[in-house]
């Protein structure tokens, strides 16, 4: 029996919708620039350039009905609604036509941003980590089965801050879908049980008081609730 010299952390996961079960997390991916309209936003050309990964860890998830405290070192914290996509069976150099045979299930997210941070790092051309992969920075819903609503490539995602919508889009919008995302990233690395891919923000990203409660919904797959304590 291995021993340690001190107690391991506990392993991350998520809620599994309608089940007791829960899902182990490994690893968060996150993809950059995916809906056209968002990448215009940011500056950049939304003409199907390479899909871009980053990470955060997996201790980073927040879950459903959780109340945040502002994260230290930013005056700009930034919300990013997204469909989250739970892989159940890993591989490497996936195909596409075999990418959704990789897919355990689908939730709402929110890929919180410090902002600010990030603008520096990309003046400076150094990267994202403390921007993108702090503390409480993954927000996850409950998971749904991919065997229960099948794979949608349809349907609204939209965001409310305070009872006011601030982003309204459709899947239908992503520059790249998910399986082109899963076979283009198990090209780089091979891909596991566990592993969850952020898939992008649309436009209309914006910022975070103390005090709000963020909303990310995605149709026929659920929400999930975010609040910046006071």
């Amino acid at each position: 029996m291995t021993q340690y010299i001190f107690e391991p952390a506990a392993v991350a996961s998520v809620a599994i919708d309608g089940s007791d079960a829960r899902f182990p997390v490994r690893r968060i991916f996150c993809v950059g620039r995916n809906y056209a309209e968002h990448a215009r936003e940011m500056g950049h050309d939304p003409d199907r350039e390479p899909p871009f990964f980053f990470t955060k860890p997996a201790d980073a998830i927040v879950e459903d009905g959780g109340t945040l405290p502002y994260p230290t070192k930013t005056s700009n914290l930034h919300y990013e609604a997204e469909l989250v996509v739970a892989i159940g069976k890993g591989g490497a150099g996936i195909t596409q036509d075999d990418a959704l045979t990789h897919v355990w299930g689908y939730a709402a997210g929110n890929d919180l941003t410090r902002r600010d941070l990030q603008s520096e790092a990309k003046k400076m051309g150094r990267p994202w980590d403390m921007s993108k992969g702090f503390d409480q920075s993954a927000v996850c819903g409950a998971l749904v089965p991919a065997e229960r609503i099948g794979h949608p490539a349809k349907g609204a995602i939209t965001l409310h801050q305070n009872g006011e919508l601030r982003q309204d889009s459709d899947l239908t919008e992503l520059i790249w879908s998910v399986p082109e995302l899963v076979s283009y990233l198990s090209d780089f690395v091979e891909l596991a049980a566990g592993d969850l891919i952020f898939t992008g923000t649309p436009a209309g990203v914006g910022a975070i008081a103390k005090g709000d409660t963020i909303v990310v919904t995605v149709d026929g797959i659920g929400s999930v609730t975010t609040t910046i304590a006071g």
